[in-house]
């Protein structure tokens, strides 16, 4: 089966290809357009976290759910949405978060390819939804999916650190190998966490963590 995917992605997870869940779940999404049912993101974004961070530049993961159902909004990656679209709430904490932790000033520019592309891995452990239907896609494989290319991460590369913020995400812990990897705990940033998510230092500790392993830290400032 032909899967338009950034190439160090494809060659990593060629076996999840094959397997019989993603052929079911590829015909789920054919029958899904052909029913006249509308897809978040479009086609051409579905994979596009993986096109901005190839496999060997992967240095951070941050964990989302389910991508945004509403019109124009999922773009692909986890809590980012284009640029012309206002800041949904979840990411309007990140971003007070950030000044609060470094002290920077975020413009609420809500595009984060910038950090995609420094490796910042923005993975939703869903990666289609109908629109306007939160989670309508949640059992159709592709947490199958993204349980691999976690699994895959923590198997074939080092020093990777895990943001998990909320107790989806923290359910994802099982699949990583902590001896290899740095993993940072939170509340999820949305308001319905009623605040539990700042304080969490997790941009400044994430940074620190790089550092030690060599690596250039990340520029979060947006």
């Amino acid at each position: 089966m032909e899967v338009k995917i950034e190439q160090s992605w494809k060659n990593a997870l060629a076996d999840e290809f094959e397997k019989p869940y993603f052929a079911s779940l590829v015909r789920f999404l054919h029958e899904e357009k052909a029913a006249g049912q509308r897809i978040y993101p479009p086609g051409s974004q579905i994979f596009k976290a993986f096109e901005l961070t190839p496999v060997d530049q992967v240095k951070v993961v941050i964990l989302g759910q389910d991508p945004y159902h509403g019109a124009g909004q999922a773009m692909g990656l986890s809590f980012s949405v284009p640029a012309n679209i206002p800041a949904p709430p979840s990411l309007k904490n990140i971003f007070k978060e950030i000044h609060d932790d470094l002290g920077i000033t975020m413009s609420g520019y809500p595009d984060l390819e910038k950090w995609a592309r420094q490796g910042v891995l923005l993975l939703n452990a869903v990666l289609t939804v109908r629109a306007g239907q939160p989670a309508s896609h949640s059992s159709i494989g592709w947490t199958e999916f993204t349980d691999a290319v976690i699994k895959y991460i923590s198997d074939h590369c080092t020093g990777v650190v895990f943001l998990l913020w909320g107790n989806f995400a923290r359910s994802k812990k099982a699949l990583i190998d902590t001896s290899r990897h740095y993993v940072l705990e939170a509340a999820h940033p949305s308001p319905l966490a009623r605040g539990a998510f700042f304080g969490c230092r997790h941009f400044s500790k994430t940074n620190e963590i790089l550092a030690r392993e060599g690596k250039t830290p990340i520029d979060w400032q947006l």
